[in-house]
């Protein structure tokens, strides 16, 4: 039981043949604009701001308070945002995404309606069409992270976008050769795949490990068992892409992990296997599409035991203090509020679960602009119709969505969705 069902619905609904690139433009701000009166969530962990106020500038966020405390500039316009809550865009660091332009174009859209507004595709991104996309400034789009092609061992009947790999001068070539597209981290594989395939053995990943460093790359490792966890922490492991799914973690795990100051776990939940409403996404894609979405969702009591494991090591590492993120897996753009309400569902509050999502996502991604509202960062936040500290359920009433300072066009796009047009 390692399938997740909400994160591999039908990919073709993202893929679909004829997706093209932005029919519409983000909608350009004033200069300057003051919005007021909102509480606002920073993203950092502290207090939310009540009655807030913060000053939008070519991008960038350049004054934030409380109403009346924070000064206009000249001709500044001013959007009321009274009995609404803002925080930053939500940071989705695992993905694994098309790699064609105008599919990918429009994956990173449908991010950026759902308040997503960065995330990073994590090792199957073949060819070179995502690179230029990474360093594009795209309207009503994501940012876009790649990891390129990650490593593993040989894995008959599955897919070959990673570099399969059976020996040291391998790997270590393979990661050269990434190092030279210059992605973002360095994905491994290390899982037997229910003992169906060789998993890559300690002594390739360890020489991977030592290459990317060498090359000044961080790395990422899926993992299933508690047993390679621990091998690939010993072996300078910098991040993992899941959490042990075999077994609860033990206290030498634990130790294994705090070792890293900086290591983070994004623990990728399974699918709870339980029945979901999804109604909250019915305006935003064609009703056959809808029917799908909502018939993927069903009680599985397997699926339940699965998701406890991983839900208890999600709360223990959170009791920790261990540094958690946010990643979803899989294809599906809107999964990231999911993911939140179960990671919420698992012991985090509210809180931590919206730090997970932004600021450790963002330091995941080594977005050093984006995560937090706070100055001189990427204006990338949501204005949402209630509050998720509240409820985290509260993150999918989104009013609307700004990335760089510009409003996306959320309009625009679910009428280009629920339409059924592909063309300009």
């Amino acid at each position: 039981m390692r399938c997740v069902s909400r994160k591999i619905f039908s990919i073709s609904v993202f893929l679909a043949a004829g997706y093209l690139t932005p029919v519409t433009k983000a909608q350009q701000p004033a200069s300057a604009t003051v919005f007021e009166g909102a509480r606002l969530i920073t993203g950092d962990g502290s207090a939310p701001v009540a009655d807030s106020a913060f000053v939008v500038e070519n991008g960038r966020f350049t004054a934030i308070g409380r109403k009346g405390q924070v000064k206009a500039p000249a001709g500044a316009a001013h959007v009321d945002l009274t009995g609404k809550t803002v925080m930053p865009a939500i940071i989705d660091a695992h993905k694994h995404l098309a790699v064609t332009r105008d599919a990918l174009v429009d994956q990173l859209q449908h991010f950026a309606y759902y308040g997503i507004g960065a995330t990073m595709s994590l090792g199957q991104d073949t060819g070179d069409e995502v690179y230029p996309v990474r360093a594009e400034t795209i309207p009503n789009a994501a940012r876009y992270r790649t990891a390129g092609r990650g490593m593993t061992g040989p894995e008959p009947g599955r897919s070959q976008a990673p570099f399969w790999v059976t020996s040291e001068a391998e790997v270590r070539k393979d990661v050269d050769e990434m190092a030279a597209k210059k992605v973002d981290i360095i994905k491994f594989w290390v899982d037997d795949r229910d003992h169906t395939v060789t998993k890559l053995s300690p002594e390739l990943y360890r020489a991977g490990i030592d290459e990317a460093h060498k090359k000044g790359l961080r790395t990422i490792a899926h993992i299933f068992t508690l047993e390679d966890a621990k091998g690939v922490l010993r072996a300078g492991i910098d991040n993992f892409a899941h959490s042990v799914r075999d077994k609860d973690v033990d206290d030498e795990y634990i130790k294994l992990v705090k070792a890293k100051p900086n290591f983070i776990v994004d623990p990728n939940l399974p699918d709870r296997g339980v029945k979901a409403d999804r109604s909250w996404l019915r305006d935003s894609m064609p009703a056959a599409e809808f029917q799908k979405v909502q018939a993927d969702t069903k009680d599985d009591p397997k699926a339940q035991q699965f998701f406890g494991i991983q839900c208890r090591n999600l709360g223990r590492l959170n009791k920790e203090g261990i540094k958690i993120s946010l990643g979803s897996d899989g294809p599906i753009p809107w999964a990231a509020h999911e993911e939140m309400a179960d990671m919420a569902g698992c012991g985090m509050t509210p809180a931590q679960v919206i730090v997970a999502a932004t600021r450790n996502a963002a330091e995941l991604m080594k977005l050093t602009d984006a995560g937090t509202i706070a100055v001189r960062k990427s204006a990338d936040f949501v204005v949402l119709d209630a509050n998720p500290l509240d409820d985290i359920t509260n993150t999918r009433r989104i009013s609307s969505v700004y990335l760089r300072g510009s409003q996306v066009d959320r309009a625009g796009l679910r009428a280009r969705w629920t339409s059924g047009r592909t063309s300009r």
